[in-house]
């Protein structure tokens, strides 16, 4: 427990000057010329050598160039590639060097290869003093930075044991929006945000990047338990080696997107552990397993898997590494990505056709070494091709040593295009990356993930991806598109051969066997211990079953009844999985039909053959292409079918050239129809559902489920399935994928249902009232006054929100104040809460025990949680409570107005016909008082003043003006009255005043063409001395007037509640 952070801080020193590498000399209270001056130094003594700074210092004109370097780069990815450069080049103005004066000389920064040794050094610095850009404001100080020689590359920032974490991360972001990373401190790669009891990291977002808490990431150890204690944060993640590491291999500069990435701790473990296999690899044993890595679908494989190849590539322990894919992955995102995560010295070569492949393979040259290529193009070398020149290729490429990275090797790796690649290359050592590794479960051709890649290297479950908030749970619906009564009577009568109408007159035979299917349960299950399955009511219905009509319409109805509130009015896109190629065509018939609203298109196989069925196909996909050319201006072809699939694939992630789309939704494509393709390996974002025609088993379900559990922000909390095809055997096949998939631990896999997340909302909706209450504020008119009082609220109210939105993409609206709740299929009897009935054994009511208006007042308080100045300085200027920004964002303008508009009415009309002070007026006016609630603290006040002026007669009421409209015309005048005053006080240009008020400014603008500089030059010096030396009772200084003037005019600008102790109105 540390009360102060001073006491944290010091502690930390300590840790990491005792135990974890760092220097025991500590850099206090450091101007950015005293690092200047450090990194100098630090420079001269590790480039001392003849052919260097041949024993003379660095001049302050030779740092000025340096810094000129760092300034034209700017981002933190280019900056990244000047850390681990290595090296930068100057010209020497050092006069004494005459051997080297006027010339160009290179200089070692950074060695990432040279950990603990060498000219490595590692210094702390305890309160660096940031640079404020203006005269006026005071000092900036952060609380430690990590220098590797010279160099702050690691920020961090600390609180104690009462403030939540995220505070030093706001903080952090402050210092950005303030432009304290400029200069040598643009060189920080990655902030660090400390509390004794958890720690955040993340990546310099830069000066044009932003901040987004989706990556701010915890440090977990080997089995991916997160690491809070500070002191083993320390010596796990911020001693040498690893912040040496974490600077030199484990940032990645992604050029795809212009933004600096940080590796996870579970990406670290499993590109160490696949470097240390290969680094102990016995190259002259034939048919090696090199293993394989579990690590979710959306937790980044593509990263880790170059990571791994990357430092394979850098210890020199392999002369080549390969990335196999399947083809169809290679053509959509997976080359991009591994050149975008390529430093400027690195090269990943991509293969135009198997000749140039078999180049680059026997290729000696080092940009050769990291190649991206497909299993169809590799397999394409192979022994039984010999004979001349291919013979003499694969003999000298055997002479390699051979490094294969295989991406969502569950899917390709069990077939004749693998094994021929294995046979060709015997010395060569493979890798896996899955998410869904193949197990006995459900092994192919007899064989496992472990049987043809050996062992697993490291796991990152989907349960350890879902806890950590890396990826999104599932809600997943089972959709009947028919009775399950009707479909166990029809299955059953034929099985007995007695027609519908003749049950009554069964013979024995019949009833026995009629009732026995009568009896079975939908879904068949497996016999645990001889495997065998025991059928279900499902297994025994015919497969066109799910062909017909009415099938298809209840699906298209399904997706149309609720489409507003699942895609949220069409920012969120969907796939629809069907069955073959002949129901998607099918479905994008009638879904064009009876969907016309929707953009829709589909994909698959484009291979047209002779068999039979050829021409259904060849028409259904010259419809398909023919409409999406139409709709999008495109000139595809069935020939450039591919082009298109890049195309739809871009459109749904909105990648280049569709980066913007969201801003011109003609653009966008609302539903994609599949059958296999994009359900495995295709990342977007902006895909939350999945509706589901087809039936899928283990690593398929988890694949498809997936597509949808992509982060976005607070308006995805989870992925959306419905699934409609044999739905209880479907239902079964997802609770065996679970099983298998999540490690065993299947908690939080599926997010809580309706029922959960109402009586969830009701439950803190009670917590919050109680809290209220007990501050006998029952109305929610205002906050209670106890900081702990208002951190548990701010708590439940972030809590409460969430479950209002999770049920609203559920089916919940503030219009609908009951809800009857069905039971899941199998499901018992739950028993009931407080305040909830049941209307039959099968159905449960719940009723929601606020209103939006409830909601929204305490959305308004939750606004004015920001603290006061007393509270700002009594919690050591952070605030005492957690406040998420979104929230804030909440409409809250237009709560409940005509409610309050009626009792307004009320009040004023009993007011004219019994006067003030009859009991109905009283009460009257007492119900008005009680609808203020949901108005703001300031729009409170002047409603209040505005009454008070009806009962003294200085207003009449007009027709045609509500109550919130006399509001806002009271807060106007207010206002107006507040910056003429203001004003007169300080005898400056009002016209300007009032000209930069209506602006929307920032502390980073506020003087943007010197039209600060230009209002500040219309004061009245003596006024305003007048005023300050009143206020203070003391005399002041021209220049402390000067400085008074500068803080007193930001303040009243920038902040709408300032007003300087000016004479206020009287109620």
């Amino acid at each position: 427990m540390f009360n102060s952070e001073a006491e944290f801080e010091a502690a930390l020193i300590k840790k990491l000057t005792d135990e974890c590498g760092w220097d025991k000399k500590i850099l206090r209270n450091c101007s950015e010329e005293d690092l200047i001056k450090n990194w100098a130094d630090i420079l001269f003594q590790n480039n001392r050598q003849i052919d260097r700074l041949n024993d003379y210092p660095l001049t302050e004109g030779e740092m000025g160039q340096i810094l000129e370097q760092i300034k034209s780069l700017r981002t933190p990815v280019k900056l990244n590639g000047f850390i681990n450069g290595g090296s930068i080049l100057i010209k020497r103005d050092n006069e004494d060097d005459k051997a080297h004066f006027g010339k160009e000389i290179s200089l070692k920064i950074y060695d990432r290869k040279e950990i603990a040794a060498g000219k490595s050094r590692y210094q702390i610095v305890e309160q660096p003093q940031f640079p404020v850009h203006s005269d006026i404001k005071s000092q900036r100080r952060g609380d430690l930075l990590l220098l590797i020689n010279g160099m702050p590359v690691i920020h961090i920032e600390l609180k104690n044991t009462n403030v939540p974490v995220s505070q030093a991360c706001y903080q952090i972001q402050k210092y950005a929006g303030e432009g304290i990373y400029t200069g040598i401190y643009s060189l920080v790669q990655i902030f660090v945000a400390m509390n004794p009891e958890e720690t955040r990291y993340f990546a310099n977002p830069g000066p044009e990047g932003k901040f987004n808490p989706d990556f701010y990431f915890h440090w977990a150890d080997f089995n991916n338990n997160p690491i809070n204690d500070w002191k083993r944060i320390a010596t796990s993640f911020l001693s040498i080696p690893m912040a040496h590491q974490l600077i030199g291999f484990y940032t990645v500069a992604d050029d795809t997107d212009g933004v600096l990435k940080v590796m996870r701790s579970y990406q670290y473990y499993a590109a160490n552990a696949i470097s240390d296999r290969v680094s102990k690899t016995k190259w002259d044993e034939p048919r090696q397993r090199g293993g394989y890595v579990w690590h979710t679908t959306g937790s980044g494989k593509t990263l880790t898997s170059f990571k791994s190849a990357q430092l394979i590539a850098a210890s020199r322990d392999a002369d080549k590494v390969i990335f196999l894919m399947d083809r169809i992955e290679l053509g959509t995102q997976s080359l991009r990505e591994y050149q975008g995560f390529a430093a400027d010295d690195e090269s990943i070569q991509a293969t135009e056709n198997t000749t140039d492949l078999l180049h680059k393979l026997r290729s000696d040259s080092a940009n050769d070494t990291l190649i991206v290529t497909s299993i169809q193009k590799m397999s394409r070398i192979s022994k039984d091709a010999r004979g001349g020149a291919m013979s003499d290729a694969i003999d000298h490429i055997n002479t390699k040593r051979m490094v294969f990275i295989i991406d969502e090797c569950h899917r390709s790796t069990f077939g004749e295009m693998m094994l021929t690649i294995r046979q060709t290359f015997p010395r060569a050592i493979f890798f896996g990356f899955t998410g869904t590794p193949i197990q006995e479960e459900n092994q192919k051709k007899q064989n496992t993930t472990t049987s043809i890649f050996g062992d697993e290297l490291h796991r990152y479950s989907i349960a350890d991806g879902i806890r950590d908030k890396n990826v999104l749970g599932f809600d997943p619906y089972m959709v009947l598109t028919y009775k399950e009564s009707d479909l166990r009577q029809a299955v059953a009568e034929e099985k007995a051969h007695v027609r519908h109408e003749d049950v009554k007159n069964m013979t024995d035979v019949q009833k026995e066997k009629y009732y026995a299917f009568m009896q079975l349960p939908m879904a068949g299950t497996k016999d645990p211990i001889s495997g065998k399955l025991e059928k279900g009511i499902e297994d025994y219905l015919p497969a066109d079953q799910y062909r017909r009509p009415a099938h298809q319409m209840m699906v298209v109805q399904d997706i149309r009844e609720q489409w507003p509130i699942r895609s949220h009015n069409g920012k969120f896109h969907a796939l629809f999985a069907t069955s073959s190629i002949n129901e998607a065509i099918e479905y994008y018939r009638l879904m064009k039909k009876e969907l016309p609203e929707l953009k829709i298109t589909a994909l698959f196989d484009s291979n047209i053959d002779n068999n039979a069925g050829a021409n259904y196909k060849e028409d259904g996909l010259e419809e398909i292409v023919r409409d999406y050319n139409k709709r999008y201006h495109q000139d595809f072809t069935i020939s450039t079918f591919s082009l298109m699939k890049k195309d739809i694939a871009a459109r749904l992630a909105h990648k280049q050239p569709y980066t913007r789309i969201d801003l011109d939704k003609k653009e966008e494509l609302d539903l994609l129809i599949v059958v296999d393709q994009m359900l495995t390996g295709f990342d977007s974002k902006w895909i939350n559902t999945l509706y589901l025609d087809k039936l899928l088993e283990y690593e398929r379900v988890i694949q498809a489920f997936s597509r949808t559990n992509r982060l976005f922000g607070q308006e995805k909390p989870f992925g959306t399935i419905r699934y409609y095809r044999y739905p209880n055997t479907q239902r079964k096949n997802v609770e065996d994928a679970v099983k298998l998939y999540s490690g065993d631990r299947p908690f939080g896999l599926f997010v809580d249902k309706l029922k959960d997340n109402l009586r969830n909302l009701n439950n803190t909706y009670k917590d919050i009232q109680q809290l209220f209450i007990n501050a006998d504020i029952p109305d929610f008119s205002h906050l209670p006054e106890e900081i702990p009082v208002k951190q548990k609220f701010a708590k439940l109210f972030k809590q409460m929100n969430e479950y209002i939105e999770a049920a609203e993409l559920q089916g919940f609206t503030w219009d609908k104040q009951s809800y009857v709740i069905e039971p899941e299929t199998g499901g018992e009897d739950e028993e009931l809460e407080e305040g909830e009935e049941r209307l039959t054994s099968a159905e449960t009511v719940i009723d929601v025990s606020l209103t939006e208006r409830d909601f929204k007042t305490m959305a308004q308080r939750y606004k004015e949680l920001a603290p006061t100045k007393e509270e700002t300085e009594e919690a050591g200027s952070d605030l005492p409570y957690e406040i998420d920004g979104y929230l804030t964002t909440i409409d809250t303008e237009m709560i409940d107005s005509e409610y309050m508009n009626s009792r307004f009415e009320k009040w004023i009309k009993e007011l004219n016909l019994s006067g003030p002070n009859a009991e109905i007026t009283k009460k009257a006016e007492a119900e008005l008082h009680n609808s203020f609630a949901s108005l703001s603290q300031d729009e409170q006040k002047y409603a209040n003043i505005f009454l008070h002026d009806i009962q003294r007669g200085d207003v009449k009421v007009g027709p045609g003006k509500s109550l919130r409209d006399y509001i806002t015309e009271y807060m106007v005048r207010a206002d107006s009255d507040r910056i003429h005053r203001f004003s007169e006080t300080f005898g400056l240009d009002e016209e300007k005043l009032r000209g930069l008020k209506e602006m929307t400014l920032t502390e980073g603008n506020i003087n943007e063409y010197g039209r600060f500089d230009a209002l500040k030059d219309t004061v009245d010096k003596a006024r305003a001395k007048d005023y300050f030396e009143k206020h203070e009772g003391r005399r002041l200084p021209p220049p402390k007037v000067t400085m008074k003037i500068d803080t007193a005019l930001r303040e009243f600008i920038l902040d709408d509640k300032c007003d300087l102790d000016l004479e206020e109105p009287e109620e």
